[in-house]
């Protein structure tokens, strides 16, 4: 599995991550949500330089012009419900994308471990298809694999693009050998290591509640 680090150059997507990290910047709920939304754009354009293209004629008014189109049949994947906000910002570039949405969460018990459960999967055929999944936080990494593996009921992506926005790095040591080996995860920042409770630190907290609320 390939891995596109964001915060190993510099661009914008530095200033959006710090943004969503700041505990007072953070607390605006519309920001948080737009910031993320942002990510995806810039995520969806770098995708967009690895698809596969070709010479298309388009009638213009005054002639015909030869063009550069991707044919790649692109599905935009969204894991509930923190990634709304991603999947949004990428969809805003591949407008004309299918959509997936897988629901994953974490069921802890009184120990404050965890299993994570899939409750609902709604997607097109996968079959030969770029399937981009989205999901803005990567903490164990076992939401994802659960996620992927819950898509492949619907059929064999040709590829498999991850967005994220922060991973840890156990995260990405896991999903190396969860994930097929020519796949591609985007992330805008790899934080260290994981609390005892399998929150990312530094991190930003549960992306979830600050985009959405906190939940019951």
């Amino acid at each position: 599995m390939k891995i596109v680090d964001f915060s190993k150059t510099n661009s914008v997507v530095n200033k959006y991550v710090a943004e969503m990290r700041d505990v007072n910047i953070q607390k605006d709920r519309m920001r948080f949500r737009k910031n993320i939304e942002r990510i995806g754009q810039v995520m969806a354009y770098e995708v967009s330089k690895q698809l596969h293209y070709q010479s298309t004629d388009v009638t213009t008014p005054l002639g015909v012009a030869d063009c550069m189109l991707s044919d790649d049949q692109l599905v935009v994947g969204a894991i509930l419900r923190a990634a709304l906000p991603l999947h949004q910002g990428v969809l805003d570039v591949f407008d004309d994308a299918e959509n997936a949405f897988v629901s994953a969460y974490r069921k802890y018990d009184e120990d404050f471990n965890f299993d994570i459960h899939i409750e609902y999967i709604a997607s097109p055929t996968l079959d030969g298809k770029t399937l981009l999944l989205c999901d803005p936080m990567l903490a164990t990494g076992g939401s994802m694999q659960l996620a992927y593996e819950a898509l492949l009921t619907k059929g064999t992506p040709a590829h498999l693009h991850i967005l994220s926005v922060i991973a840890s790095q156990e995260a990405l040591d896991y999903l190396q050998d969860k994930l097929p080996e020519d796949a591609t995860l985007w992330v805008g920042a790899v934080d260290s290591y994981l609390n005892q409770h399998k929150y990312i630190v530094p991190g930003l907290g549960d992306a979830g509640d600050l985009a959405f609320g906190e939940k019951e």
